[in-house]
């Protein structure tokens, strides 16, 4: 990677009213939310960074060493100085160091943003390359899509049969909290714009991160870490309940998870285990929550988390010490990923890792990569359907009930699967 040196020019253009418009249909590299946010122009790529799976443990170290060598050596040209602008890369790194699948950072040849109401274009060569290369034009979508799934590799019964086993090995002291998940499986037309299904989750969904990078499209509700000027914020989602019919019922949702010792016992492993991973390397930390989250679909139990850098790590760095939190593994983390070794009949790959982007002063956003689904590439002969796998999950403690732990994760698929219908 020492070999590649990029140069970067980021320049204000007119405002830009639809992002997706400018990413590529088949593979768009986007991340969005209320609107602002980056996208790939076009499908060129400047430079990758790939960390195939099953190598070791330190992956995100790895690719934290790649990047900030990458960056240093980079010349960037940048007036507009707002999050998003110079030299940046979309990423997307897997749950489980086992994984048989890639972490990815991707640095696009173009990148078009917006952010309070200003647009910019970022243009990306190597230095061997004697000018920036054509910016493709803005296309519209195309026609609309649908797509089908169905069981995968753990079935309703199977999920089930799951969080039973788990039960059993929390009341035998193995593990206080293990997060599991299922997943279902399908296909989408061969020539799917998959920016339909960014635009759907982003519209429905304008809370959430939503992120489409190397096949992987959600919608996150879920921050995992966030640096801007020496500053690291993060927000801790565990603990759901589904929304009501109607208002009553709203509410008598949203006070029944608020009380819910059960959930509030999850939720509190998640916040301490943020928090013992972020304070080594903050100077002053804080929380605040929990609180109830309120999205289209269900209810979160919420806490914000924010401190100040000590230290001159970056937000890969950062992303290295949080990964996997409790709120999506389980407590203590090892004992829970053992399990969900043991107990899930499926790599979950980049499900529940890392997404987001890292620009070269080490400043990204990140969530963690939940109400989301991974598209195979898009075969070559247009006779084949393209292959999508999605994946829910929800945590699982003492007192946890498996066909309440079933109906979690239908809530938690419906955006996708309306989504994809």
């Amino acid at each position: 990677m020492s070999s590649i040196r990029l140069v970067a020019q980021t320049r204000e253009i007119p405002p830009v009213d639809d992002l997706l418009a400018h990413t590529s249909a088949a593979n768009p590299l986007a991340w969005l939310r209320r609107g602002d946010g980056i996208v790939a122009a076009g499908d060129g790529i400047a430079a990758s960074i790939r960390i195939r799976g099953g190598q070791d443990r330190t992956r995100e170290q790895r690719m934290a060493d790649a990047w900030r060598e990458l960056a240093q050596d980079a010349e960037i040209d940048d007036p507009v100085a707002l999050p998003g602008t110079g030299l940046v890369a979309f990423g997307a790194l897997t749950f489980d160091e086992n994984s048989k699948a890639d972490s990815v950072l991707v640095v696009p040849q173009a990148v078009v943003g917006r952010r309070d109401g200003r647009s910019w274009i970022t243009r990306i060569r190597t230095t061997d390359q004697p000018d920036f290369g054509e910016i493709p034009a803005p296309a519209a979508l195309a026609p609309h899509w649908a797509g089908r799934v169905g069981p995968g590799a753990q079935t309703p019964q199977g999920y089930q049969d799951a969080v039973r086993a788990a039960l059993g090995e929390i009341t035998a002291g193995a593990y206080e909290k293990v997060v599991l998940a299922r997943d279902l499986t399908g296909t989408v037309p061969s020539d799917a714009d998959l920016r339909r299904l960014v635009g759907a989750l982003s519209t429905d969904y304008p809370d959430t991160w939503t992120f489409a990078v190397d096949g992987l499209v959600g919608a996150s509700p879920e921050t995992l870490v966030t640096t801007h000027a020496r500053t690291v914020t993060a927000r801790v989602l565990a603990g759901t309940t589904a929304r009501g019919a109607d208002p009553v019922a709203d509410a008598t949702a949203s006070a029944a998870l608020a009380a819910s010792a059960k959930d509030l016992d999850e939720h509190g492993f998640a916040v301490q285990s943020v928090l013992a991973t972020l304070r080594p390397h903050t100077r002053a930390l804080e929380a605040d929550g929990p609180f109830v989250l309120e999205l289209p679909n269900l209810f979160h139990l919420a806490t914000d988390v924010r401190g100040d850098l000590a230290d001159g790590d970056s937000a890969l760095d950062l992303v290295g010490a949080m990964h996997p939190t409790a709120a999506v593994a389980g407590t203590p983390t090892d004992a829970a990923i053992a399990a969900i070794r043991r107990l899930e009949p499926f790599d979950r790959g980049r499900y529940a890792g890392p997404v987001g982007w890292i620009d070269a002063s080490g400043d990204g956003e990140w969530a963690i990569a939940l109400r989301c689904a991974q598209f195979a590439d898009a075969p070559s002969d247009a006779s084949h359907a393209r292959q999508v796998t999605a994946y829910a999950g929800a945590g699982i403690v003492a007192g946890s009930d498996p066909e309440a732990e079933l109906l979690e994760t239908r809530v938690k698929f419906r955006p996708l699967v309306d989504a994809l219908a």
